[in-house]
């Protein structure tokens, strides 16, 4: 059974984040293929925090493990924006051992490098869904 795509998912603002060229292509590549069509990328994490204030993503892929600020340190800039909210934050990371750390500090979800395609594309649809029905549900509760 194929379950059809849903327009607001797929119309959802996404962000990429990884200092690695060939996983910020791989991941768009992915998302663009399976219909998302709004999303963004950086490999410098130093702007992800001006660029979420700027676009209220509804989901950022963030690599642990950059030059500079990593995802870490990323985390607690995001956590300063979204005061209210939850972190929209999937962690992209080859360290397993690091994941329950990257919970701790806010993420709701993990993929593991090497990519599976259908276990991103599945997470990334299963988070942008929540968001999106927690905004909705934030919304018509302010009214």
């Amino acid at each position: 059974m194929n379950i059809p795509p849903d327009p607001d998912v797929l119309n959802a603002k996404v962000l990429i984040v990884d200092n690695q060229a060939s996983n910020v292509m791989l991941l768009e590549r992915m998302l663009g293929n399976a219909g998302y069509t709004n999303v963004a990328i950086t490999m410098e994490s130093r702007e992800v925090c001006e660029l979420h204030r700027k676009n209220r993503y509804d989901l950022i892929m963030l690599d642990l493990k950059m030059p500079g600020m990593d995802g870490f340190d990323v985390m607690a800039g995001l956590r300063e924006i979204e005061l209210e909210n939850d972190l929209p934050v999937l962690v992209v990371t080859a360290q397993p051992d690091l994941k329950e750390r990257a919970m701790q500090a806010g993420a709701k979800d993990f993929v593991d490098k090497p990519f599976n395609r259908v276990e991103v594309l599945t997470r990334v649809r299963n988070l942008l869904q929540i968001r999106l029905l927690q905004d909705a549900l934030r919304k018509t509760i302010a009214k």
